[in-house]
């Protein structure tokens, strides 16, 4: 790259990029980087004689201190949710009561959950047992016997 120096608006066109591809491939990793980009052709433009060995290097170091910075962040204050069992479709059964389909032998059963059967797992009891959701395992209901 002799003689090559990328004005403020490359950066911000790169930032452009990024941003629309955070759009396409959501996973808040280009979005920090085209701030980052945008931050640095906000620097490029103040300070026009910074080479452009500083710019990348600038650029890398925002990136990743922004990226890093927000997965700090994410993990420290994470998101609330009015519903946070929405996605997770069993744990939307703890604390419910629903009746053997099946009996539960060998600590295995199913239990019928509108239209559809849920393999519980749980203590022996005989179909037709009333069973309360106690929490869930992946797709698995665990119950115990309710009274």
């Amino acid at each position: 790259m002799n003689g090559y120096q990328p004005d403020f608006w490359h950066w911000w066109i790169l930032a452009l990029v990024l941003i629309i591809l955070e759009t396409l491939l959501p996973g808040t990793f280009f979005l920090w980087m085209g701030i980052s980009a945008v931050v640095l052709g906000l620097l490029a433009w103040l300070i026009p004689a910074m080479g452009w060995e500083t710019q990348l290097m600038l650029f890398a170091i925002l990136s990743l201190v922004s990226i890093v910075g927000w997965r700090v962040w994410q993990r420290r204050y994470p998101d609330e949710s009015d519903q946070p069992s929405l996605n997770r479709r069993a744990e939307q059964y703890v604390g419910r009561v629903f009746v053997l389909e099946t009996p539960i032998e060998n600590g295995f059963g199913k239990v019928r959950v509108g239209d559809s059967l849920w393999r519980v797992e749980g203590p022996d009891a005989a179909a037709g047992s009333r069973v309360r959701v106690t929490s869930a395992d992946g797709v698995v209901l665990v119950v115990e016997i309710a009274d």
